[in-house]
């Protein structure tokens, strides 16, 4: 459930959570997994290629840069073998259209999806892309006109938004990315590619003033929105919630 909030901050704070599960919702599920197979790419190839390729056909090294977390060796390998398959922006334009198609399947006839939609494009209206590579990438996307798909798709702009202002905050503050990825979701190291870190106290300070430096980055445009904005992305995002669990 997103709780009810009162300042700008507290409204982020609430809708983080449920907009970066809720954005990455269609990555592995078994539709998109099975489309990617008609395609001759696996489950993994098919997120790599299909998140990244907004960014073109280009080098691994560049989708590293974007992805941040994952170890570049990983990406090299799941990237290059997965563009060979297909080519990177019509795998990002087919798994756009993944999303677009279980919102459609799961969403038809959820409330509020029309006012969670102008909230969101609102908010999205007003973030600045500079810096943001992966979300200037994902928002260069055209929108589906209907409620179900545009809904889901304007929460996946949405997360990659704030992964994005989230790695640029990560380098400002002086830490990696790998040790941020650590601190913030230890349980997934090895799957990203690397062996633990001895994380410190110093960089889990750093973490913390990244953390803020996102909030600072993403603030203004989060505040362009009013009280019945907020409602309608807090109350849409607990049915989507609860139309996709």
């Amino acid at each position: 459930m997103v709780p009810a909030v009162t300042s700008t901050r507290e409204f982020m704070a609430a809708a983080a959570g449920p907009i970066g599960a809720l954005g990455g919702s269609f990555y592995f599920a078994p539709s998109t997994v099975a489309t990617g197979k008609e395609h001759g790419l696996d489950g993994f190839r098919f997120y790599f290629l299909g998140r990244g390729g907004v960014l073109g056909d280009v080098e691994a090294q560049v989708v590293a840069s974007a992805f941040g977390y994952f170890n570049p060796a990983i990406v090299e390998k799941m990237w290059n073998t997965a563009r060979e398959k297909m080519a990177p922006r019509e795998a990002a334009r087919l798994y756009l259209h993944c999303a677009h198609e279980l919102a459609r399947e799961r969403l038809a006839g959820t409330e509020g999806l029309e006012a969670l939609c102008a909230a969101a494009e609102t908010i999205n209206a007003a973030i600045e892309p500079s810096g943001l590579a992966l979300y200037a990438g994902i928002d260069a996307q055209p929108l589906p006109d209907d409620a179900p798909a545009r809904a889901l798709h304007l929460i996946a702009v949405l997360r990659e938004a704030r992964g994005s202002a989230h790695l640029l905050a990560v380098r400002a503050a002086g830490l990696s990315a790998r040790a941020a990825h650590q601190i913030k979701r230890p349980g997934d190291v090895q799957s990203f590619g690397w062996e633990e870190l001895a994380v410190t106290d110093e960089d889990r300070s750093r973490h913390a003033r990244a953390e803020a430096i996102t909030d600072d980055i993403l603030e203004p445009a989060f505040a362009t929105v009013d009280e019945r904005g907020r409602e309608a992305l807090r109350r849409g995002l607990e049915r989507i919630g609860a139309a996709l669990a």
